[in-house]
């Protein structure tokens, strides 16, 4: 028995905790599904068997009813023939006796094969409901695997992206953005050290030169006039 039949046994309400027990569902429905394909072609081979049996029987029951008329009508041919002196009485009476003594053989004959062909379309009907159900469970089987192979795939991407969030949040994105968040303090800690070693070599000529606008290089050009009498 496969596995979805141990699954249709033993009702919905367990289902759930069987497929959970699976270490691969969708291989266990693939087999599941593989099974169920087999025991619809042996009831397919069979239905075909059990159809022609039947037809074979009916074929022969017909036959049979056929022949018994037709030794009914030959009982009927010998009396006429005694009754218009074609043939004695007594020999036409015991040849039609014999032909309506083989009637009945071939009725009796005809009857049994009846019965047994109705027997016969019973177990195709069976056979018929049976391919029914395997074709119904095949179908619905199917339309579940490819909803669980979806399923699957979703819940694999999903557990994917989630698992690298997990590891980015807790190992690299805050380690980077601590690291820059340093770096930057650290750039601006320097850049205010080095703008206050500038302002401090400053002379305080050079910044009252600074504050007034005072060129440096008029006052070097009046000086060396003054040295040349200029």
């Amino acid at each position: 028995m496969n596995i979805f039949k141990k699954i249709f046994r033993i009702g919905q309400a367990e289902i759930h905790s069987v497929v959970e027990k699976m270490e691969d569902p969708i291989k266990m429905t693939e087999q599941g599904i593989r099974e169920m394909r087999d025991d619809l072609d042996q009831s397919l081979e069979a239905y075909a068997k059990v159809k022609a049996l039947a037809i074979r029987t009916k074929n022969n029951a017909d036959k049979k009813g056929e022949e018994a008329k037709e030794f009914e009508q030959k009982a009927i041919l010998l009396l006429q023939k005694a009754q218009s002196s074609e043939l004695e009485t007594e020999k036409a009476e015991a040849l039609a006796k014999e032909a309506l003594m083989l009637k009945k053989q071939l009725v009796s004959e005809s009857e049994e094969l009846t019965k047994q062909a109705e027997v016969h379309d019973k177990s195709v009907n069976e056979l018929q409901k049976n391919i029914d159900v395997l074709k119904f469970n095949i179908n619905k089987w199917e339309n579940e695997l490819s909803t669980l192979k979806a399923r699957v795939k979703v819940s694999n991407a999903t557990k994917e992206v989630n698992r690298q969030m997990a590891k980015i949040d807790s190992n690299s994105t805050i380690s980077m953005l601590e690291r820059m968040k340093e770096k930057v303090e650290e750039d601006e800690a320097l850049s205010q050290a080095y703008g206050s070693m500038a302002t401090g070599n400053k002379t305080v000529t050079d910044e009252i030169d600074e504050a007034l606008g005072t060129n440096s290089v008029d006052k070097d050009l009046e000086d060396l006039k003054r040295q040349l009498g200029i």
